[in-house]
C-alpha cells in the first residue's frame, strides 16, 4: 500500500493528492495504513508531509506500539501537537521516555478521550492522573497497571470527575488501600471491570464496597490480594448478579466454601475445584491419570 501511494506522485499517473484530503484520503485511505508507514510517507514530498500532518491532527487513536517501544520524546510531542480529537491513547510500557512533561499537554488538549492505557509508564507522577481526571470527563476505560505513583489523592480526583468509568486496571498500584478503592467505587458505580491484583493492602472492605456499589460488575481481578477472605466473596456473590469472571489465584484465605456459590452460577474462576486440583497434582506426581471411584 505504501508503494502504491508513493508511485501515485509520478507524472504518468493521476496524482493521489488530487483527491479531497479531509473527505477521502484521511478518513478512508490513510486510516488503513500502519502509523510507521505513514510517518515514512512524509519524506516523499512536502505535499505528503502536509497530508500526514493533517492526518495526525485528525487521528482518533494513537497507539505507541505501532511505532516501537522507544519513541524519541520530541517525536511524540510533534506527532500529537495539533491533535484535539483523540478518543483512544495507548502508551503501554513507555517508561524509558514518557514523563509528565510529554503527556500533560496531550491530555490537556484532548477532552474527548474515552480510553487511556498507561500500563507500565513508571516515570509519570500523580499529576498525570489529576490531569486526566480534570480533562477527560467522558473517560470509560483506564489502565494504570504497574503505575506505583498512583496514590489515594489522585484516585479520589479521578473518582470525583470521571463517574462514567466502566473499566479500571489498578494492578500493582501498591500505594492504594481499602479506603481509596471504596471511594472510587462509591463514585463510579457503572464499573463493569476492575483489577486490584497484586496489592497486599486491598482486603475485604474494598471488595465488599465494590460489590455493594457496582451492581453491573462483570469482571474482578483479585490475584494476589492476600487480605481478601471468604466473607467478602460471599458478599460479591450476593450483590453482583452479572459477575462473569473472578480471579482469586494466590488469595490463600479464599476457600471453595465461598467460591462454590459463584461456580454454581457459571462464573469463570481461575482456580479449580479442590478434587480436580488434587487429581491434577496426583497426575503430575504419578505420571498418569489415576482411576478413582468418586462414589465411595
Amino acid at each position: 500500500a505504501l508503494w502504491c501511494l508513493m508511485m501515485s506522485v509520478t507524472p504518468t499517473r493521476g496524482c493521489l493528492l488530487d483527491l479531497p484530503w479531509e473527505d477521502i484520503l484521511v478518513p478512508h485511505i490513510l486510516c488503513h495504513l500502519p502509523l510507521q508507514q505513514l510517518l515514512s510517507l512524509q519524506r516523499v514530498s512536502k505535499s505528503f508531509q502536509s497530508l500526514i500532518q493533517l492526518y495526525l491532527a485528525n487521528m482518533r487513536c494513537f497507539d505507541s506500539s505501532q511505532i516501537g517501544p522507544a519513541i524519541p520524546r520530541a517525536a511524540f510531542v510533534n506527532l500529537l501537537k495539533d491533535n484535539e480529537v483523540l478518543q483512544q491513547l495507548v502508551l503501554q510500557n513507555c517508561s524509558d521516555w514518557l514523563t509528565d512533561r510529554e503527556l500533560l499537554p496531550v491530555i490537556g488538549q484532548n477532552h474527548h478521550l474515552h480510553q487511556i492505557q498507561l500500563k507500565g509508564c513508571a516515570q509519570l507522577s500523580r499529576h498525570a492522573l489529576v490531569a486526566i481526571s480534570l480533562s477527560c470527563p467522558n473517560l470509560r476505560q483506564l489502565s494504570l497497571a504497574h503505575c506505583e505513583w498512583v496514590d489515594s489523592l489522585s484516585l479520589r480526583s479521578l473518582a470525583d470527575h470521571c463517574k462514567a468509568l466502566e473499566a479500571v486496571d489498578l494492578t500493582a498500584c501498591r500505594q492504594l488501600k481499602d479506603e481509596a478503592i471504596c471511594y472510587l467505587v462509591q463514585k463510579c458505580s457503572r464499573l463493569k471491570s476492575l483489577s486490584l491484583a497484586v496489592n497486599a493492602n486491598v482486603g475485604d472492605a474494598a471488595v465488599e464496597e465494590t460489590a455493594k456499589c457496582c451492581p453491573e460488575l462483570e469482571h474482578l481481578d483479585l490475584t494476589g490480594c492476600l487480605r481478601v477472605k471468604n466473607d467478602s466473596i460471599r458478599v460479591l456473590a450476593e450483590y453482583c448478579p452479572k459477575l462473569r469472571s473472578l480471579k482469586v489465584k494466590h488469595c490463600h484465605n479464599v476457600a471453595e466454601s465461598s467460591l462454590s456459590i459463584l461456580r454454581s452460577r457459571g462464573v469463570e474462576l481461575d482456580v479449580e475445584p479442590p478434587l480436580q486440583r488434587a487429581l491434577v497434582l496426583l497426575q503430575d506426581v504419578v505420571g498418569f491419570a489415576p482411576f478413582i471411584n468418586l462414589q465411595i
